[in-house]
């Protein structure tokens, strides 16, 4: 015999629908009402693990279910409540609200025992070096409990002296322990910043015994901009060579051209700028500067073949030796045939201007032909007119040997005359007398 509620009746079919469960939820309701009305924050009650979630665990309080928040169970971190209880196991609970109309309890556990950083040692400051495990990782950092319920951030900038931008997983895991030094602590808000870097002596401490100005190394290529290459000479010690400083005949556009990244390359300190942890290097200055050289081999006006390399708006990059470039501007660029070379093309080229200031060789192909046929023209012109000149120079010879020719025999006849007259006039006197004497006889 039990007792039952009616819940449906069904006239046409002549059925009744009872329930006894409609009682016991009645009653238990009951009972919760008389539960919740005296329920207070703060009161410690004993119940028993009914159900464990990912989340949370549910708590019978006797009548009346309670959660507990996962982050409520322990005042560590928890990865699951498996790790703290287990179903029927009776435990202590605290209230630490509860809402009558939704019929919510919300539970604590870690809170029957004192919070750690009330524990954490007293004498404990910064400075001192202190051991945990890793609890969580993220990318701009690792937390760390040093004892239960008490972390530390080792932030990613704290675990490398280097200033390369690194995740912090690169330099450990979750599990992992560790040995730091505590940078900052904060009782009141607590919290605490912890560094592994420190451990190591700061590179840059003794940067100028260490590396200083003239110092040759090999060095990683870390990163490019337009304006240089960043580079790393051990872990924590980075410089920059600017784009300048990498060739000192090739013309580099962007360093990408030059190196890449990975890769190690020879370097020569230039400056220290021990303040902003800088050092300014260069490549090229591991060698003498080749332009005294190289304007010898290349004077003005000289040809030398040339392969063009590249094309740009303004001409053509043309590469005259294994390490020296020089340009061709566009309108120097025509062949003979009037047809625009391309890249790859091996033709002549003459030097119109070497600047060793700018590191400019200013070329001409244009100039390669042109030149000697206007020296063909003008060699024409010259013969032409040695020619004209040796004619004239002739016929003035002749002329004069004409004048003079014609003059000679007009004195000549003169003189020839002169003569002829003068023995005329002495013969004349001798005639008469001879008449003379006849006329007498």
């Amino acid at each position: 015999t039990m007792e039952f509620k009616v819940v449906k009746i069904n006239q046409e079919f002549r059925n009744v629908v009872v329930s006894h469960k409609a009682l016991i939820e009645a009653e238990l309701e009951a009972q919760k009402q008389v539960i919740m009305s005296k329920l207070e924050k703060g009161q410690i009650l004993e119940g028993t693990v009914k159900n464990i979630t990912s989340y949370g665990v549910f708590v019978d309080l006797g009548g009346v279910d309670g959660l507990i928040h996962i982050t409520d169970l322990s005042w560590g971190r928890v990865s699951h409540p498996e790790e703290v209880v287990a179903l029927d196991q009776k435990i202590q609970v605290v209230i630490l609200d509860f809402d009558d109309a939704k019929k919510r309890i919300a539970l604590g556990l870690k809170q029957l025992t004192p919070h750690p950083w009330e524990a954490l040692d007293q004498n404990l400051k910064v400075g001192d070096k202190v051991k945990g495990k890793v609890v969580v990782m993220a990318d701009y950092g690792a937390f760390v409990e040093i004892a239960t319920g008490v972390e530390g951030l080792i932030h990613v900038s704290e675990m490398s002296w280097s200033q390369h931008l690194r995740s912090a997983q690169e330099f450990m895991k979750v599990g992992d322990e560790v040995e730091a030094v505590i940078l900052t602590l904060d009782r009141d808000e607590r919290k605490m910043s912890l560094g592994i870097k420190q451990l190591s002596a700061d590179p840059w401490a003794e940067i100028e015994t260490k590396y200083p100005v003239g110092t040759k190394t090999t060095a990683k290529v870390r990163n490019f901009t337009n304006f240089g290459v960043f580079v790393e000479i051990e872990e924590g010690i980075d410089g920059l060579i600017h784009i300048s400083d990498l060739s000192w005949t090739k013309k580099v556009k962007h360093p990408g051209e030059f190196t890449q990244v990975g890769a190690d390359i020879e370097v020569v300190v230039l400056e220290i700028d021990k303040d902003n942890r800088r050092l300014s290097l260069g490549h090229k200055q591991l060698e003498e500067n080749p332009w005294a050289g190289i304007e010898s081999k290349f004077p003005l006006d000289s040809v030398h073949e040339g392969t063009i390399t590249e094309m740009t708006d303004k001409g053509a990059v043309v590469s005259l030796d294994e390490n020296v470039e020089g340009f061709c501007p566009t309108r120097q660029l025509t062949k003979e045939d009037g047809s625009v070379p391309k890249v790859g093309d091996k033709i002549e080229f003459k030097i119109l201007e070497f600047s060793k200031a700018t590191k400019r060789i200013t070329l001409s192909h244009l100039r390669t032909y042109d030149d000697v046929r206007k020296a063909e023209a003008a060699a024409e012109k010259a013969e032409k007119r040695a020619a004209a000149d040796a004619t004239k120079s002739t016929v003035k010879k002749i002329n004069a040997s004409v004048e003079k020719t014609t003059l000679g025999d007009i004195a000549g006849l003169a003189a020839l005359k002169s003569a002829m007259e003068a023995a005329e006039a002495k013969k004349a006197p001798a005639k008469k007398s001879k008449k003379e004497e006849t006329s007498e006889e």
